[in-house]
């Protein structure tokens, strides 16, 4: 009998996660059962049970290569020595991942993991965990840019780091309804919103600088 090697049965895994995540991205979680990801697969209801035990653990198992992607992209991004470097850069590959037509399908469900974190203690812990780890790489890209003068000193980055993940989670929310990334467009308007938000307040303009003390009385 002819063995698998780990290479063939890491393809064989993937085959059957990309026969999932197009299941569930055409009738959600709950409408899909093992037997649409068998068929979608083309592989035996023997071979699936080999690899998962349950569809819990298909979609776990998303999860979990969601956040290998995400690691990936932080490890990239963090190889910048300079920190407004490294946050472009971690932008936008995010938004290159977002302005792809061909991850229409992941797109839709993650929205829809977002909804099963709710529900599935172990999907919540997993991203929860995928978050933290995203906000934690932001942050220290903001705190190098403190130390070196290129971000205010005054900036909370933790803060400013949940915001950015929020704005990103409402951007994959709107191109999973729509289907249109402007990725140019939105580039810039992150750009903008960051420069304003980290740029240190010597660096502001007299207008901008009464502007804001103006607008904290």
């Amino acid at each position: 009998m002819a063995r698998f090697t780990e290479a063939q049965k890491e393809g064989r895994r993937q085959e059957i996660l990309a026969a999932a995540l197009r299941c569930f991205s055409r009738n959600g979680f709950h409408s899909t059962t093992i037997a649409d990801i068998v068929r979608e697969s083309g592989v035996s209801q023997g071979t699936f049970y080999l690899y998962f035990e349950t569809k819990d653990d298909v979609i776990a198992a998303l999860a979990d290569d969601r956040s290998q992607s995400d690691a990936l992209i932080n490890a990239v991004a963090g190889a910048e020595a300079d920190p407004i470097i490294g946050l472009t850069v971690l932008f936008e590959l995010h938004g290159r991942a977002l302005a792809d037509t061909q991850r229409a399908d992941e797109r839709r469900v993650t929205v829809q993991g977002w909804a099963e974190a709710l529900r599935n203690d172990s999907i919540r812990q997993r991203l929860v965990a995928n978050t933290l780890r995203v906000q934690q790489e932001i942050a220290l890209f903001i705190e190098r840019g403190q130390k070196t003068g290129q971000f205010r000193a005054d900036a909370e980055p933790q803060g400013v780091a949940r915001a950015l993940i929020a704005l990103f989670r409402g951007l994959t929310l709107l191109t999973a309804w729509d289907g249109a990334f402007d990725i140019a467009l939105t580039a810039k308007s992150i750009e903008d919103m960051v420069r304003g938000a980290l740029r240190p307040l010597g660096a502001l303009g007299d207008a901008e600088r009464t502007a804001r003390e103006e607008a904290r009385r």
